[in-house]
């Protein structure tokens, strides 16, 4: 069999099974316009595969034989189809060299597959979508090396595939095969970013005004904040109930706990017209007078 890929060729064949002995093999060519067989430099060589030589011009078609020997004992020629390498070859995908990104375009630069000759005519078709998931895929056509995949949306990500198509005079045209498929993100335009400055700075002002705000309600009414976030003030139910009624005991044992075991001082004052106000000090003992005034606890 011949491969080819970007012109590049050589014949390859099965290797010949022997109990004994090394085999060699014998390779050779004739074009379509000469009905001559040359040898091709593959002369009792041990490998199964012989390449091509640069004589040969991709537009000639060529037939190749080989056979195997061993010692003095020869097989017999086995010849190839004809092959002509601008119509049988594989061309391979162009080689990215660089994308430069914009807001709204890809700017691709890209290597030819092989060394073009003259006559030969390469044209790229470029596939593009935009992200990885999409189905929706446009198609682009250049001759050049350099180009541009245009009008885009910004900050969105991009991906394409390259192959070059072999446009020759003497045969069809001749499409290789797709580069991997590569994905970029275009960047975001001037007024965009412009935009994105001035958002963020009417939200950081606008912060900035709330709090100050904030803070100066907070100072012209911390006394109301402060009555507010204060807990109830209680009295104690035994003293609450001695308050309803006077006259109910249970002041003595106080006083008689009082001496015994000594508590930090607490004072409860009650006025009321026609009452009592009574009080406790310190050294536990409780006092009662007759006030005539205003109704107030403290």
């Amino acid at each position: 069999m011949v491969y080819s890929y970007n012109f590049r060729s050589l014949l390859r064949w099965s290797p010949v099974k022997v109990d004994r002995g090394l085999v060699l093999y014998t390779v050779h060519f004739r074009t379509g316009a000469f009905n001559k067989w040359d040898e091709m430099n593959c002369t009792r060589i041990t490998q199964t595969e012989c390449s091509f030589p640069w004589s040969l011009k991709r537009r000639w078609t060529v037939v190749l034989r080989v056979r195997a020997e061993l010692g003095q004992v020869t097989s017999e020629w086995v010849e190839t189809l004809p092959f002509v390498a601008e119509r049988n070859t594989i061309i391979g995908p162009p080689k990215v060299n660089s994308v430069n990104v914009s807001s709204d375009s890809l700017l691709i630069s890209v290597t030819p597959p092989f060394e073009s000759e003259a006559g030969d005519f390469l044209e790229y078709h470029v596939s593009y979508w935009e992200n990885a998931t999409s189905t929706t895929k446009k198609e682009k056509k250049t001759s050049n090396t350099l180009f541009k995949i245009e009008n885009l949306k910004e900050s969105t990500l991009y991906c394409f595939r390259i192959q070059a198509e072999l446009m020759a005079h003497s045969v069809r045209p001749l499409l290789g095969l797709q580069s991997v498929p590569e994905c970029h993100r275009t960047t975001i335009s001037e007024a965009t970013r412009d935009q994105y400055v001035i958002l963020i700075f009417v939200s950081v002002l606008l912060v900035v005004i709330l709090v100050t705000a904030g803070l100066f309600l907070l100072w012209k009414h911390h006394e109301t904040f402060k009555y507010w976030s204060q807990p109830p003030l209680e009295i104690p139910s035994h003293f609450e109930e001695y308050l309803k009624d006077p006259s109910m005991p249970g002041l003595d044992m106080l006083d008689n706990y009082a001496e015994d075991d000594p508590h930090d001082s607490l004072s409860v004052v009650f006025y009321g017209e026609g009452s009592q106000a009574c009080g406790s000090s310190l050294d536990g003992q409780v006092h009662s007078r007759s006030i005539s005034s205003e109704s107030e606890v403290t």
